[in-house]
């Protein structure tokens, strides 16, 4: 508080008014009176001026000037000769003689030339007085006096008004002070505030710009500043984000490659393994008859096919995946396409005894690539296949939405885990691992749909239903008007 810019612009300026007010009273308590006494000399002096025009003038009303002139300006003028006969007196001597003898004996020591101001007792009253002798004419004098007494009594009235006219002036002008230091610095505390938010990276408040003087200037520089900071800092922020997100996409490519190059291995040592164990029996002839031999080669076959199909899924995903593939999109009928499909799996179906339900639109126009939708539809309909419980129900259901077509595969089975259902489409990942060497997958096929998904901007997903799984994936509606494939 003490150190605040407000409280010692409060105090430095409650002292230059204390002092201001101090110093305007010792002034006016030193030199007010003589200040007076200056100002009745030169009226003096004009009121002498004037009575000696009047007396060289002699006019009719002369003593009725003279009369007001006294009372006007509290004078009283004694004009006499200098064999002292009383040519004129403000008031009739009671005096004796020699009163007017010692005058004139005081105008003679004087040695008067013109005229002489000076402070002596009133020869009438006996009072202290301010005197004015003058001589005019043939050797006349005048004598004008105005008694001291109302100019000392007029001084300390207006020494002792001043004294208490100060002190309130000195209350109200430190009431004033406060307030004006209060509004001279709101500005400046305010700025203060807004640069002390600005330290914690806080740029959400602004200064109001209510005037055109610096503080105005420094408000306008410092909100310009504020907007440079918060742009800077957010794009930095944004730079920031992008660095950890490459740097995570890139930990997470290094961690798919070292998975991917481990799966890989994995999936290729159990079939060489196979292969070189039979090839060599078959090398050291140690079958013994026509059918161990057929068993031997038809081991070699259908592990050649599961590594033939292995690199096939290796070669379309990598294919979907690369930056330079793009999707052949064409309008088609996905009704007519799911039936040609469903021709394909009757087979199977029938060997595995699903009930299949179908709900469907006669016809449903989209705009998609055709092998890439069929593709699709394939996995998800062999994943159906190796994932059936009991009951063995398979649903595929396909609609129209407002700008998409939504299709579903269900199967009824084991649910997937909670923390398994964001991991479904990797590649190489299975929930049962164990499953990999006599269901032929490789996990494979829902890595292909998200690549294909992605790739087209479309969504996909699996959903967990009370007694079974869904897939599901969209595509493009397609325009009434574009050309049917």
């Amino acid at each position: 508080m003490i150190n605040s810019i407000r409280w010692r612009l409060f105090v430095g300026m409650t002292l230059m008014v204390s002092f201001f007010v101090f110093f305007s009273w010792m002034l006016n308590t030193n030199y007010l009176e003589k200040y007076y006494l200056y100002q009745k000399t030169s009226e003096l002096k004009q009121h002498g001026e004037y009575i000696i025009k009047l007396f060289k003038e002699e006019p009719e009303d002369l003593l009725v000037k003279l009369a007001i002139l006294e009372r006007r300006e509290n004078l009283t003028i004694l004009v006499i000769k200098p064999d002292l006969t009383l040519i004129y007196a403000s008031t009739s001597p009671n005096s004796e003689i020699t009163e007017f003898e010692i005058v004139l004996e005081q105008l003679m020591q004087a040695n008067i030339k013109g005229q002489s101001i000076q402070i002596t007792g009133d020869p009438f009253n006996n009072e202290r007085s301010l005197n004015l002798y003058s001589r005019f004419g043939d050797e006349n004098f005048l004598i004008v006096s105005t008694p001291l007494a109302p100019i000392q009594e007029s001084a300390a009235i207006a020494n002792k008004f001043f004294l208490y006219t100060g002190i309130i002036t000195l209350v109200i002008a430190t009431l004033a002070v406060l307030l004006f230091s209060r509004s001279f610095t709101r500005p400046i505390v305010e700025l203060n505030d807004i640069a002390q938010r600005m330290a914690k990276l806080d740029f959400s408040r602004k200064y109001n710009v209510t005037s055109r003087d610096e503080l105005g200037e420094l408000g306008s520089s410092i909100n310009s500043l504020s907007d440079q900071l918060s742009k800077a800092i957010g794009e930095l922020q944004e730079a920031n984000a992008r660095l950890r997100e490459d740097i995570e996409r890139e930990r997470r490519i290094d961690e798919m490659r070292k998975e991917f190059v481990s799966s890989v291995s994995h999936e290729l040592k159990t079939p060489i393994s196979l292969i070189q164990g039979y090839a060599e029996g078959l090398k050291v002839s140690v079958v013994e008859n026509e059918e161990d031999k057929e068993f031997y080669c038809n081991v070699i076959i259908d592990e050649a096919n599961k590594m033939n199909r292995l690199v096939k899924g290796l070669l379309d995903l990598s294919q979907v995946e690369a930056e330079v593939f793009t999707l052949e999109k064409v309008t088609f009928d996905l009704s007519l396409l799911i039936d040609n499909i469903l021709a394909k799996y009757k087979p199977m179906f029938e060997e595995k005894e699903v009930q299949l339900k179908v709900e469907k639109p006669a016809e449903l126009l989209v705009n998609a690539d055709i092998t890439r939708t069929e593709q699709i539809l394939t996995n998800y309909l062999n994943n159906a296949l190796d994932h059936l419980d009991e009951r063995r129900i398979i649903e595929l259901e396909a609609k129209a939405g407002d700008d998409k077509a939504h299709i579903a595969v269900y199967n009824s089975g084991e649910p997937i885990p909670d923390k398994a259902l964001h991991k479904i489409f990797t590649s190489f990942y299975k929930l049962d691992q164990a499953r990999t060497r006599t269901d032929g997958s490789y996990g494979l096929g829902l890595a292909i749909v998200r690549a294909i998904q992605e790739k087209d901007n479309n969504g996909y997903g699996v959903v967990n239903l009370p007694d079974g799984v869904q897939f599901w994936f969209e595509l493009d509606l397609a325009d009434p008007e574009d050309d049917l494939q």
